[in-house]
């Protein structure tokens, strides 16, 4: 049975350096889910499509945390906000302008609405085979070429962490008054903390969509979607959440994102003052790897070609060793006992969060250190 096989897992010594955020930390947030707790629309619980009570706090909530205008709770995933959020503001045949690196729901979007994609390209950090950010003159380029461009749709942080420059290049798509729309799925801790970026809202986004459950204490599909300035609909939005989100929303799900939310308003200033001591702390004990690298951490600064990074993302260059590709992810599986989010071709992507702990770092590092010893011996 799968409930076994996940049982099992949940019991076994593997520590997880992916998502979700929450790390299964029971011990963190209110456990007890899921059947005692699974009920439907019923009296006094509100209506996730037309919040007026309980379900409304939640999203004022979230506002309020993120600093925009009006947020909507997702429990079908980021990909349920980029369809409404695409299809909320543009027309069948519209141009969108999409940057290169981007979740495929982009492009089902695009095909949904009959639109028609303009895509610009950021350039490749050569030494990690990493997408650096996308330059605003890119965007302004692109525009210049395609005037007939409804909206430009924008990925950062990208899945590796990186970041664009997102207030230059609202302040490039705003001249146009054209609406911006940052895809923010792998950035939704971001603003609690002076040493991670600043989140998109305040950076000057019209819409911008985020996955609690990525890198924040959420269940898995728990997300938001916020408007964020004047150029957004929200009668539209609202109304293709209504066609695209399902008619039965799980109240498991919604108490995720509503147990997520008031953690971060009570007690994110300890979580991150902590989270930032972990990162500080693995950064510094993998001073001495030579082989294998983990970018903008250790010895690896910050390429010039990234205008920012999310240090809570622990990508490690494999690029010219033995353990390039799967190799790497196959010996933290099977030798460390830890496993990886994801193996690319040349470097892996591992994902942290505010509930890991600092014994999952420090073993993370150590079994970095094996890793590279396994490589010299090789």
């Amino acid at each position: 049975m799968l409930l076994d096989k996940l049982k099992s897992y949940a019991s076994s010594s593997a520590y997880p350096m992916h998502m979700p955020g929450h790390k299964r930390r029971a011990d963190l947030l209110p456990t007890g889910l899921p059947y005692d707790i699974d009920v439907t629309e019923i009296y006094d619980f509100d209506d996730l499509h037309n919040p007026e009570n309980i379900l409304l706090d939640m999203d004022m909530l979230a506002a309020k945390l993120y600093g925009s205008k009006k947020a909507f709770s997702l429990v079908n995933g980021s990909t349920v906000g980029i369809l409404s959020a695409i299809g909320a503001h543009t027309s069948r045949g519209d141009r969108i302008l999409v940057a290169n690196q981007h979740h495929w729901s982009i492009d089902n979007a695009a095909e949904l609405f009959g639109l028609t994609p303009v895509y610009v390209s950021a350039q490749i950090h050569e030494p990690s085979g990493v997408q650096a950010s996308i330059e605003p003159a890119c965007i302004e380029k692109a525009l210049l070429e395609h005037p007939d461009i409804k909206l430009v749709v924008i990925t950062s942080p990208s899945y590796e962490g990186v970041v664009s420059d997102i207030s230059a290049i609202a302040k490039v798509v705003h001249r146009r008054n054209i609406p911006l729309f940052v895809d923010s799925a792998h950035g939704a801790h971001f603003g609690f903390s002076k040493m991670f970026p600043e989140s998109a809202i305040k950076e000057g986004a019209d819409i911008v969509v985020m996955s609690l459950h990525k890198t924040l204490p959420a269940l898995t599909q728990c997300s938001l979607l916020h408007l964020c300035s004047n150029r957004a609909n929200a009668d539209e939005t609202r109304r293709l959440l209504s066609v695209f989100q399902t008619s039965s929303p799980s109240y498991v799900l919604m108490a995720s994102i509503d147990s997520c939310l008031r953690l971060l308003d009570h007690d994110s200033a300890v979580l991150f003052e902590n989270y930032e001591k972990n990162i500080k702390h693995f950064s510094d004990s993998i001073v001495d790897l030579n082989v294998l690298s983990v970018l903008c951490h250790g010895r690896s600064q910050m390429p010039d070609c990234f205008y920012s990074f999310d240090p809570g993302k622990l990508v490690v260059v494999t690029k010219g060793t033995s353990l390039h590709g799967p190799a790497f992810g196959n010996y933290m599986r099977f030798e460390e006992n830890i496993e990886i989010e994801r193996s690319c071709d040349d470097y892996s992507i591992c994902m942290t969060s505010i509930c890991d702990s600092s014994e999952g770092f420090e073993r993370f590092a150590k079994a970095l250190i094996n890793a590279e010893g396994s490589i010299r011996k090789g």
